[in-house]
């Protein structure tokens, strides 16, 4: 009897120990899209009032538990009965995140200014609606990057057991919203800790300095983390497209492999960028008619 529940702890110790190996394994893999979830959050969890800050990151971290809680099991189900669609999907993932990135890259380059009604439209919108509106925006970007990073994190433990499976992609499931919402959280309070910092020192010494810092820090840490986030999605994207495209390896052997990657994700994510142009202008010529 003794001996039988030592053996069960030994197996799970030995379990545990694979978990741990898989999952840091896996997280890594995640890391170009944890970097990209983190720095789209970020940007979407500023901008409120001190008192709703928190709020609305709550409800996007809850969100965000709830898409893993459907996303986990879809994907660990289709592994096991059409293990081809987690390619697939993969792939057509690769695509999303390629056309996300070219999509700021342009962007940036020729931002179009808003026109008269435009600006008018949204400050119509209540404070409210337009604290809603960004919470689900944010709730369904995560939604899709969430899709990537269960699969990737699924592709690292392919040739393992179920148990190994499952366990692994939901560690990494919980690792990545904590984490990730965690950090956010700590970003947008900078400031206010700032304010703090500055008001009890009565903006004398240190810990005034301090918190003017912080206070000026928090802008330029949302832009590099966008900045950082944008060459993510398209080395990420790439990196999809080199490992799961037989076409892709090796193709250019003279160039280091991230540059490889970096260039791949450039091309499909504006392949992917005319595409979505060309299909809005012809829906829009259809509608017309």
């Amino acid at each position: 009897m003794a001996s039988g529940f030592f053996a069960i702890l030994d197996d799970i110790g030995a379990l545990m120990d694979d978990v741990a190996v898989t999952s840091k394994i896996a997280t890594r893999k995640t890391a170009g899209i944890l970097g990209d979830d983190l720095a789209v959050n970020a940007e979407k969890a500023t901008g409120f009032l001190a008192n709703r800050e928190i709020p609305v990151l709550w409800a996007i971290t809850k969100g965000s538990f709830i898409n893993k809680l459907i996303i986990v099991p879809v994907a660990l189900l289709l592994n096991a009965f059409f293990p081809v669609a987690i390619q697939v999907i993969l792939v057509l993932g690769g695509f999303y995140l390629a056309y996300e990135g070219v999509e700021k890259i342009v962007e940036f380059l020729f931002h179009r200014q808003k026109t008269g009604q435009e600006v008018v439209s949204e400050a119509e919108m209540d404070a409210a609606a337009m604290e809603k509106a960004k919470v689900r925006s944010a709730i369904t970007t995560d939604f899709i990057l969430s899709v990537e990073i269960v699969i990737i994190a699924l592709g690292t433990v392919l040739d393992r057991s179920t148990t190994i499976q499952i366990v692994t992609v939901s560690v990494v499931a919980i690792l990545a919203t904590v984490g990730v919402y965690g950090i956010v959280a700590l970003i947008v309070r900078m400031d206010d800790a700032g304010y703090h910092l500055i008001k009890k020192s009565e903006n004398r010494g240190f810990r005034a300095k301090l918190g003017q810092v912080l206070v000026k820090a928090l802008p330029i840490v949302i832009k590099t983390l966008g900045v950082i986030g944008t060459v993510a999605l398209i080395l990420v994207s790439g990196g999809i497209f080199v490992h799961n495209i037989d076409f892709f390896h090796g193709i250019l052997p003279n160039l280091p492999g991230i540059l490889t990657e970096l260039l791949i994700g450039l091309i499909a994510g504006i392949v992917a960028l005319i595409a979505v142009l060309g299909g809005k202008k012809i829906v829009g010529l259809f509608r017309k008619s």
